[in-house]
């Protein structure tokens, strides 16, 4: 991996071909819309990037136990180790427009989108929020002061690497009791949940703004595919193995994930 001649990447999830060819697009409007910018992620094929020039792909197969929401915090866990700030947006993002320099940036969360976690869950998915607040007991934070975090463009910026790890170990937690609840979906909860349990700081930044004017969401998970009977079993059997796997995990922490 070449070293890194920007203190910030951008980064993306692109498990299954429709999105390994929409991150080969999002590449490619990233070369040029900010040329020297590099896009780490993280895919089931690394090798489908072989061509881009400005990706750093690894091999990261998914991992949560029925959709893959939660899993961009790996691809955040590696693009961290390269560089102060990496930049999370979905793979079914087209860039339109030149993005900007990045001005000067304080450690922590940032997002386009912040919000009172309570109020937003009270108000878009009310059936978490018992789930939610029990989770909070358990992480002892308390839950009036944590901010749902956009989860569509956001950042992490790194000064203590420490406090990095330990926030994306916590998120780890934090989506797998949620996956075990049944909860698959809403990772600007568990974004944070983890980064008030570990006291990341979490404030909103105007320079995302002229990122966020530039991007263009296609919303490819709303497109379904038909699947033929096989596909269907391979999907159901992959889903079950997660499933039991996570739960053997959880049993090393059963008080945790279970009481």
């Amino acid at each position: 991996m070449p070293l890194p001649t920007q203190d910030f990447c951008f980064c993306t999830l692109a498990l299954r071909e429709k999105y390994r060819l929409l991150a080969q697009q999002l590449a490619t409007d990233l070369a040029e819309q900010s040329p020297g910018t590099q896009l780490v992620v993280g895919t089931d094929r690394p090798e489908a990037f072989q061509s881009c020039s400005n990706v750093l792909a690894f091999e990261l197969h998914q991992q949560g136990i029925l959709h893959c929401y939660h899993d961009k915090r790996f691809v955040l866990r590696r693009a961290l180790t390269q560089y102060r700030t990496a930049i999370q947006i979905d793979a079914d993002s087209r860039i339109v427009q030149p993005l900007p320099e990045l001005p000067p940036r304080s450690p922590g969360v940032s997002s386009h989108v912040l919000e009172n976690l309570l109020a937003h869950v009270s108000r878009y998915t009310p059936e978490r929020l018992r789930h939610l607040q029990k989770l909070a007991e358990k992480l002892q934070v308390p839950l009036e002061k944590v901010s749902f975090v956009g989860e569509a463009l956001f950042s992490i910026t790194n000064d203590d690497a420490q406090i990095a790890l330990r926030f994306l170990d916590c998120w780890d937690l934090v989506a797998r009791y949620l996956e075990l609840h049944g909860i698959h979906a809403g990772e600007g909860n568990a974004i944070g949940l983890a980064a008030a349990k570990v006291g990341l700081t979490v404030a909103p930044a105007s320079w995302l703004d002229p990122i966020d004017q530039a991007l263009k969401h296609l919303d490819a998970s709303a497109q379904g595919r038909r699947l033929s009977q096989g596909q269907k079993l391979q999907r159901r059997l992959r889903y079950h193995y997660r499933l039991n796997l996570a739960r053997l995990q959880a049993l090393q922490n059963f008080d945790f994930y279970y009481r």
